[in-house]
């Protein structure tokens, strides 16, 4: 995937048609979406724009600030009738956008989202003297750890020894958990897909089945051996799923 520079924006722009726009969480990078943008360029326009994680102003480094990010990002771009997708805190970042913006979003696809409950790296955020302890939290969000690369582990130990950074994660980490939009999911009209890892210890299943009673037109799909990012931990399964959900596709059994 080419990383694109734009108007003062980092993103990914592959494919043709339908706008499909994919949001990473607070520890995710573009190359998250690796095996979607893979499969789904054929059919779609595939979006995935860097967020500001570590840039924004600390006062606005929260999950209004994102989704405020996200909004001029989409103005600026000229972007409608989009299919948005989120894992973790994109997911709370596309649930605060598509509450702002119900016309611009078509579908709205949900994996591991934040926006009920969550418990952020395992419940604590990790001593930065501790590499191993990095390790173990990080591998806390997958069902097999060795999913996680040393590359990957190393590039989260660093960002926790910049203190700018770490202040910056902590006041999203802790923006998301205040962040609870159980009275506003009633009011979303467009179809919802929740895909959840079903040994997901970041946000449980039964968030899951929360986001489902309290979103009107959505539809709950498990995947198991499966943790917080089943995009990348069980691609393949996410694709099929995914697939079914937007193409048509053979019916999907559990």
């Amino acid at each position: 995937m080419e990383l694109k520079e734009k108007n003062g924006y980092s993103y990914i722009d592959e494919g043709e048609g339908q706008t499909f726009l994919l949001l990473h969480g607070l520890f995710g990078a573009l190359s998250n979406w690796e095996k979607v943008v893979s499969k789904f360029s054929k059919h779609y326009r595939i979006i995935i724009p860097m967020l500001p994680i570590y840039t924004l102003p600390l006062k606005k480094s929260g999950v209004e600030g994102i989704a405020k990010f996200v909004t001029e990002f989409v103005n600026a771009f000229e972007l409608s009738n989009m299919i948005v997708m989120g894992n973790s805190l994109g997911g709370h970042v596309g649930l605060a956008y598509i509450i702002q913006h119900p016309e611009k979003v078509d579908k709205l696809i949900l994996t591991g989202s934040s926006g009920l409950f969550e418990n952020s790296m395992g419940g604590s955020f990790p001593r930065i003297q501790s590499y191993d302890y990095v390790k173990e939290k990080v591998g806390y969000t997958f069902y097999d750890p060795d999913t996680v690369s040393e590359e990957y582990v190393q590039e989260v130990y660093q960002t926790f020894k910049s203190p700018q950074k770490t202040l910056r994660l902590i006041a999203i980490a802790r923006s998301a958990q205040r962040n609870n939009m159980a009275e506003q999911l009633p009011e979303i009209k467009a179809p919802v897909l929740l895909i959840w890892g079903l040994n997901d210890t970041i946000t449980p299943p039964a968030v899951a089945h929360e986001f489902n009673k309290l979103i009107p037109n959505s539809t709950l799909e498990f995947i198991d051996y499966c943790c917080h990012a089943p995009m990348m931990e069980q691609p393949d399964r996410f694709n099929e799923i995914l697939e079914t959900y937007l193409l048509g596709k053979k019916h999907v059994s559990i």
